[in-house]
């Protein structure tokens, strides 16, 4: 990103959609991962703000259902510094091909999305 913005992250971040730089969806952010917080501890507020590093996507769908948090490991993690406008969108400068969150996206298009009459090619 260019220029600092002030972004509200519940509304500005989560729950949007991820494209890559060719303007295609890839994923949604599900959460965010941020340093300088420490844990279990009251925030010092003379210490440094707390700064973005990723952006979180993966397999929430259950966990939103069901409660609790999906190990670590099912995270697949986009770095902050690959994010060039935030919008209605989240855009990113990374092509699909180099980020393992766009599996789901192909996955869904593959097992799903194709079966559906209509869905192997662009609305007319």
């Amino acid at each position: 990103m260019t220029e600092p913005k002030h972004l509200d992250a519940k509304l500005h971040i989560i729950d949007r959609q991820i494209h890559d730089r060719d303007g295609d969806p890839v994923a949604v952010v599900d959460d965010l991962e941020i340093s300088n917080i420490p844990q279990g501890q009251e925030l010092d507020p003379e210490a440094d703000a707390p700064v973005l590093t990723n952006l979180l996507t993966g397999p929430v769908l259950a966990t939103r259902i069901f409660g609790g948090r999906p190990p670590s490991s099912r995270w697949h993690r986009i770095p902050w510094e690959n994010v060039t406008d935030v919008g209605v969108t989240v855009d990113l400068d990374l092509p699909r091909d180099e980020m393992a969150a766009a599996w789901v996206e192909r996955w869904m298009q593959r097992h799903v999305i194709s079966r559906i009459p209509g869905g192997t090619h662009d609305s007319q």
